[in-house]
């Protein structure tokens, strides 16, 4: 990986977009730090200092948005309404036959499906930045803290119109940065401002489980996260790569004076085919409830049994909920994701087979099981993968950040091996060597 780095910056294209990726990363950045008009950050920084970010509600949120939201900077969203604008047009597409023929349009469908995307982005940033300031006002955003009510000291209509609009144009501008990511630098620029966002988190989360450790002054405590870190990250960059490849073979055909087809190939069935949008999906579930207990302030019986069962990340009805979930997910996105008849029906179209397996529906039989059966060692690993935070609250006790948590690790590896892909692809265009050479 080094090596593809260090061709990369000698090659001027490459280094040119290598040059210009890191500009608008310095940018967004930058962009995190930007104070919002109407908050008191003496405030803000009093409830931060106590340590109350990384066990609330909203510790996802914030990951996501490089630890923007519970600063509430200008970019406090970060790049989550894009995310969940872009899930829920992806669901839409199979239940809407109108997106689903937009899709199928090819470049220019897919042009319209990403305005839908900006539209739906801007409306998302709109309801999230309005439940935000409420959250902050009331103190949810901060729980313990005693001047969490006091974050937004000047409560007028003119105050809260300006702090969201303010918060939707940082969307915006966090949207138009990826994109201008993915049109002039290298890779896809919402992964990448996502990775960075994730990255920014790692320093301090670390040294705050080196202060919290007790054993040798933290030391053994901080080298047994990173030990942990790096196994998981190994396990992590074995699975994605794994892969069930199922042979196909395209029939010759003869058209004119000229042969067409008689060649192998193979369709790539990944182990974990549903990436981590099955834990997205789980932990925005789990909130769900929580969040609601936590704005009726009810003292019904249902709502302590939330409040004891489903608030706390090491209770055991809260494991079990969320593996679960993220099992089921799993399977819902991968059977939204990838449509086996829809495959083996391509196939036939162009006179290709699975040797030993009969074109047409037995095609899309075969393909079904075969995922069915990956796809169970794939939710299973995603499973354990997510619940590793947790096993962690509970093997080190009083350390309350875990930053190498199974979402974070996911994204990391997935978006850095895609990222190097890449740029080694670009390096073999630039750089091909013949048989003679």
């Amino acid at each position: 990986m080094l090596t593809a780095f260090a061709q990369a910056f000698k090659t001027p294209d490459l280094r040119k977009k290598l040059l210009f990726t890191l500009g608008i990363i310095v940018v967004y950045r930058l962009g995190t730090h930007v104070p919002m008009p109407g908050v008191s950050y003496k405030n803000v920084q009093t409830c931060v200092d106590q340590a109350q970010q990384n066990s609330g509600l909203f510790s996802l949120v914030n990951m996501f948005s490089g630890g923007a939201l519970l600063q509430i900077t200008i970019f406090a969203l970060g790049i989550m309404p894009y995310i969940t604008a872009s899930i829920i047009l992806q669901l839409l597409t199979v239940v809407i036959p109108r997106l689903e023929a937009l899709k199928k349009e090819g470049q220019a469908g897919t042009a319209k499906i990403t305005q839908y995307t900006r539209y739906l982005t801007v409306a998302l940033a709109i309801l999230q930045g309005t439940g935000l300031v409420a959250t902050a006002r009331n103190g949810a955003l901060f729980n313990g803290c005693q001047v969490a009510t006091e974050i937004i000291p000047d409560r007028s209509i003119f105050t809260t119109i300006t702090m969201v609009i303010t918060m939707t144009a940082g969307t915006a501008c966090v949207m138009w940065l990826g994109e201008v990511i993915t049109d002039r630098g290298i890779g896809n620029g919402m992964s990448i401002l996502m990775f960075i966002s994730i990255a920014a988190s790692f320093p301090s989360s670390l040294w705050a489980i080196k202060k919290q450790g007790h054993l040798a002054g933290g030391w053994i405590e901080f080298g047994t996260v990173v030990l942990v870190g790096l196994v998981m990250v190994g396990l992590v960059v074995f699975v994605e790569q794994a892969q069930r490849r199922v042979p196909v073979q395209y029939a010759k055909r003869m058209i004119g004076r000229r042969s067409y087809g008689g060649t192998s190939t193979y369709i790539p069935l990944k182990v974990n085919q549903a990436g981590v949008i099955p834990v997205i999906f789980a932990s925005s579930l789990l909130y769900i409830p929580a969040l609601v207990v936590q704005f009726s302030n009810s003292t019904a019986g249902w709502a302590t049994w939330i409040k004891d069962n489903l608030t706390k990340g090491d209770h055991p009805y809260y494991i079990v909920s969320y593996f679960l979930l993220i099992v089921f997910f799993a399977f819902f996105y991968v059977a939204i994701s990838f449509n086996p008849e829809e495959v083996a029906d391509n196939m036939k179209k162009y006179g290709g087979f699975i040797p030993g397996i009969r074109a047409g529906r037995p095609t899309a039989e075969y393909l079904s099981y075969v995922l069915n059966r990956i796809t169970w060692p794939g939710s299973l690993y995603l499973g354990l993968i997510a619940l590793v935070p947790t096993m962690a609250l509970i093997i080190f006790g009083g350390v309350q950040s875990f930053p190498l948590g199974g979402t974070s690790i996911l994204i990391i590896v997935g978006v850095g091996l895609e990222t190097v892909k890449q740029i080694e692809s670009q390096l073999q265009q630039r750089n091909y060597e013949g048989f003679l050479r």
